[in-house]
């Protein structure tokens, strides 16, 4: 746990924030989704229903339509439910068996495949919303953030952290005086109304907006399609046993990363950002940034940490910053969309 200067100063800072959310008209939908939620898919995996739990309905929380909170969790659909018996009892022995919740976790990430912390924890929530938070990069970000991220013991299992972290939120819970659900939802609505954030999208004209679509587009290209891509050829994406797409928005103290990889023979870290609608001091002053808090938390002294940044249309700004850094390596690729239409034949003879 973190010392309790740091917390009190945490809480202090999440009070203030909480009293603005409040204020916000998405309160208000947040709640009523969360009532909604709660009511259909508590049902779903409560310890009765589980026995009879079907492919429709377990595909159905994993889309953000439903479950109106997380995105992202339905991309293994298809190897979870591969065996509907089996995961049948493999969820119900992760929700409601006997074992410590840390025993729990490990056991559940150990037998489902595909099966990470940030599909595991939102259906803890819906299953006993009394008693587990949710952990993914947005609330790992912002627990680091706010400096109360567990001191874990080195070596620590993915259920041991959850059970550490797990703890921190409760309490934080607690304090607040407000449920699980909201907790989770003040960080997302945090993130997203951050006052650089909110700037930058009063700002933004017409072709920014699309250029942005299409990077957040190729972000999620790169990691579905990593090895088929050059990158791919040479770097791995990082990945953690209680989370295999770790690599992907990798929460950091100081953000989150867009992609983290390592050299599949070399020891090396790349830290992959796309410049998307901010500024070229934003975009570098990430990069250097990531390189630190990599270079200090995750590698190893003798593993080197580099910086690569991808850009539609890279400007001089860009150009001579990178110069001035070139002894910290950090490269530089530009990225093209080809768009085609071919005319189809009619005849049909």
């Amino acid at each position: 746990m973190t010392n309790e200067a740091s917390y009190q100063d945490a809480l202090d800072k999440l009070k203030g924030a909480l009293y603005r959310y409040k204020a916000d008209p998405a309160f208000e939908q947040h709640s009523s989704d969360r009532d909604q939620v709660l009511d259909r898919y508590g049902k779903v995996f409560s310890r009765e229903n589980l026995p009879d739990l079907i492919e429709e309905d377990f595909r159905s929380f994993l889309l953000i339509e439903n479950n109106h909170h997380w995105e992202g969790i339905h991309r293994h659909g298809s190897k979870l439910c591969a065996d509907m018996d089996y995961l049948q009892q493999e969820l119900s022995s992760f929700i409601y068996g006997d074992n410590p919740i840390a025993d729990r976790f490990d056991q559940a990430l150990a037998k489902l495949r595909g099966f990470g912390k940030a599909t595991a924890t939102p259906i803890l929530l819906v299953a006993r919303p009394d008693d587990y938070g949710i952990w993914n990069s947005v609330s790992e970000e912002f627990l680091k953030r706010l400096g109360v991220w567990p001191n874990f013991q080195r070596g620590a299992k993915p259920g041991e952290k959850y059970a550490q972290i797990n703890q921190v939120l409760t309490r934080l819970r607690d304090d607040l005086e407000i449920d699980f659900w909201t907790l989770d939802n003040l960080w997302w609505w945090l993130d997203e109304n951050e006052p650089e954030k909110a700037e930058k999208y009063t700002s933004l004209s017409m072709g920014d907006n699309q250029s942005f679509g299409i990077e957040r587009h190729l972000h999620d290209f790169l990691r579905d399609n990593w090895d088929k891509t050059e990158l791919g050829q040479e770097w791995v994406l990082y990945s953690e046993p209680e989370d295999q797409e770790a690599g992907y928005e990798y929460p950091t103290g100081v953000g989150r990363i867009d992609l983290l990889a390592r050299h599949r023979e070399r020891p090396e870290w790349l830290i992959i950002e796309l410049k998307r609608n901010q500024s070229t001091d934003e975009t570098v002053g990430q990069v250097l940034r990531y390189i630190g808090w990599i270079k200090r938390n995750l590698a190893q002294k003798d593993e080197k940490v580099k910086g690569l940044i991808i850009a539609h249309d890279p400007t001089d700004a860009l150009l001579y910053a990178l110069d001035a850094i070139a002894e910290l390596d950090v490269e530089l690729q530009r990225y093209e969309v080809e768009f085609k239409l071919n005319t189809v034949a009619l005849d049909m003879d």
